[in-house]
């Protein structure tokens, strides 16, 4: 198979800015963005470094610009480690969805929601214990009526899709995808979908498989695809462009497009796309039905991604978070030292552009299909 030789860095056909938010001394991530009320809210984990944190809360901002934030408030369980927040606007309110999570490398069991009518006052989280420990994705909503969550469990070996009215009861719509192998071993996890115009979604998944000090050349992203009213899935297949960690697809005109982690070096012995030693970057795709075709990277190194999008006008905004920029740590490294919480800000006839040459690029050098 062909594959298109990427420069690594941001790709200067870019309109960018990209803007520190948030920066503390401590370990922020996972973050998460919306637009509501004509404000911009944000919100992250914030804890001493990712692994043995003890506990974990979330602090949320908000900023009339995206360039100057407010610190509005946080959120903490006594005792418990929350994190991996999702934002989403559902009805006249703003619903903030959270996983609480256990262990040395804290993993996650139940989601917790929470809302409010003016972002300032909140009711108290909540245990989802209806969904059995499905953890929601951000929900999403083409016509204002149905919001769609996507959900994984840890060990479960499957990727499902709930929906909603209210934000708070959910019932099963469909599986997105499950593990065909016997013994669990792709790990499905974190998905997240769009929609094209004409109604369908797009779906990838993070597929784990097994955990190994230096990664494993399995790890890859899965792609699927229904129509309306999306009982069905059609699996696309395995992309190893990336496992695309911490994913946030967003569509603009007939084209979606995902912020997620990225490995910017040739898979090797020490730099498979899981591997504790390799570089990370926060970066932009196109996903296609043919799979994954990047775009760009974003200012990040380190430990970085968990992204969240808000488009805006004429433009789309990208949270996510990163070491020090101004060192290209290891990952591993990235995971014990403080790190930051950006935003860019990227036009998006600019993107349009840089896809649709992109695309060129991909035909010109018959890379194109990248689905194994």
């Amino acid at each position: 198979m062909k594959t298109l030789k990427v420069k690594p860095g941001v790709d200067p056909r870019l309109d960018m800015v990209s803007l520190l938010a948030y920066s503390d001394g401590k370990h922020n991530s996972n973050t998460n963005l919306v637009y509501w009320q004509d404000q911009f809210w944000l919100i992250h984990a914030n804890s001493k470094f990712h692994f043995f944190s003890g506990s974990c809360k979330l602090l949320l901002h908000r900023s009339k610009d995206g360039a100057q934030w407010t610190f509005v408030r946080d959120f903490e369980i006594p005792g418990v480690d929350i994190r991996d927040p999702k934002l989403s606007v559902i009805g006249d309110s703003l619903f903030l969805y959270a996983y609480k999570s256990a262990g040395v490398d804290p993993m996650p069991y139940m989601t917790t929601v929470a809302s409010s009518n003016d972002g300032g006052t909140w009711t108290e989280l909540v245990d989802l214990t209806e969904q059995e420990g499905w953890l929601l994705w951000t929900p999403k909503t083409r016509d204002g009526k149905t919001w769609y969550a996507s959900a994984h469990k840890i060990g479960a070996g499957q990727a499902v899709l709930f929906s909603t009215e209210d934000g708070r009861s959910f019932r099963k719509v469909s599986t997105i995808y499950e593990d065909p192998t016997s013994q669990k071993e792709e790990g499905v996890d974190e998905t997240d979908f769009a929609f094209f115009e004409d109604g369908r979604m797009i779906s990838t998944q993070r597929l784990e498989y097994q955990v190994r000090l230096f990664g494993n050349s399995k790890s890859a992203t899965n792609l699927t695809l229904a129509e309306p009213p999306y009982t069905q899935w059609t699996v696309l297949g395995q992309d190893r462009t990336t496992r695309l960690d911490g994913p946030a697809l967003f569509s603009y005109g007939n084209r979606v497009y995902a912020a997620g982690r990225y490995n910017p070096y040739t898979p090797g012995p020490f730099h498979q796309h899981t591997s504790l030693f390799a570089k990370k970057r926060t970066a932009l795709f196109l996903v296609t039905e043919k799979g994954l075709l990047y775009l760009s990277e974003l200012p990040s190194t380190g430990d970085t991604s968990y992204c969240g999008t808000a488009v805006v006008g004429d433009a789309v905004y990208i949270s996510y978070y990163t070491s020090n920029i101004r060192r290209d740590y290891p990952w591993i490294l990235g995971m014990l030292l403080p790190s930051e919480i950006r935003v860019s800000k990227i036009t998006l006839s600019s993107l349009e552009a840089l896809a649709i040459s992109r695309i060129r690029e991909y035909e010109d050098t018959g890379a194109y299909c990248l689905l194994s």
